[in-house]
């Protein structure tokens, strides 16, 4: 560490070498975290210790560390303890609060009263199961961060301007895909569903798309669905047989066209000896695995099909 390193952080600079953190990886994180330079050993260690203690593997600590400095520098009574009790009572499992800091170890910084209990009320007024709630805050911790007021109301007018406006659609939403509340409408979920609608999905499609695989809706439209929609015309699929195929099975605009969509097609026209609109009449054909499903049936349907 440089010499203007050694005058900063004093102790916390031993507790950090101590611990296997190299210089470089200390002075990013008093660059990030200049509260880090007033911190004593003893406040770092009982922080570090209370981590430990709640179930945060000690090799995974300096990694979770490393994402939010910060979190050696709270008081443990009126911030850190509060915000670990709170999550306690949300789960069923001890280990699924720990897993939670450790998705996101910004959480602790939070506010139980001014962040937390706000946004559990504000799932409930959307029609999220009470025995739901917890889980969506435990397998989204960022969620605790967004602004309700901006944020998490622009993301339920977006829902309502879809139609998904009846009693407790928009939690199910948010219950299924908890993810999707982290992405910008206008600059994601905006462009994706004009892009749906461009190929020819109607709003009750789309709605559908968006109550049941809502992980299509947040994908980028022009990296990952356009090219999927390309190859598959490529195949030589009809519009009329690409919207048949959304419509079944949305997912198929997200499948990898390498691992996925490509050996399905090349096994389907090859050595099935079928044509393409069959495939349109029948979307749940991309669902299944090609070599648990697909080629196991075949063979056993060929097999039967020889012995008769």
């Amino acid at each position: 560490m440089d010499s203007n390193g050694n005058q900063k952080g004093g102790s916390i600079m031993w507790f950090f070498r101590d611990r296997g953190f190299d210089d470089k990886s200390i002075n990013e994180m008093l660059k990030r975290c200049r509260r880090l330079e007033s911190v004593q050993n003893e406040r770092a260690s009982e922080n570090w210790d209370y981590l430990k203690g709640i179930g945060i593997p000690e090799r995974k600590l300096p990694r979770v560390v490393s994402k939010c400095p910060k979190i050696l520098a709270l008081g443990l009574d009126d911030k850190v303890i509060p915000m670990v009790q709170s999550l306690s009572t949300l789960g069923t499992k001890p280990e699924e609060v720990a897993s939670c800091i450790a998705k996101f170890p910004h959480i602790l910084s939070h506010s139980v009263e001014e962040k937390l209990c706000p946004l559990l009320a504000f799932f409930e007024s959307v029609g999220v199961p009470g025995k739901q709630i917890g889980k969506i805050v435990l397998l989204n911790p960022r969620v605790v961060s967004y602004g309700i007021e901006s944020k998490m109301a622009d993301m339920v007018n977006f829902l309502t301007s879809l139609g998904i406006d009846k009693e407790g659609m928009i939690g199910k939403v948010m219950m299924r895909n908890p993810f999707i509340m982290g992405y910008s409408v206008q600059n994601r979920l905006l462009p994706t569903v004009e892009f749906l609608k461009s190929i020819g999905l109607s709003d009750a499609n789309i709605r559908s798309v968006v109550m049941n695989f809502s992980e299509v809706l947040s994908r980028d439209a022009h990296k990952i669905l356009r090219p999927n929609l390309e190859f598959l015309r490529s195949c030589g699929f009809k519009d009329g047989e690409i919207v048949s195929l959304v419509v079944g099975y949305p997912l198929i605009l997200i499948k990898s066209i390498r691992n996925s969509l490509a050996p399905k097609i090349r096994f389907l026209t090859e050595a099935m000896n079928r044509q393409l609109n069959e495939a349109a009449e029948y979307p749940d054909f991309f669902r299944y695995g090609l070599k648990k499903r697909v080629e196991l049936r075949h063979r056993l349907f060929v097999s039967k099909r020889y012995n008769l």
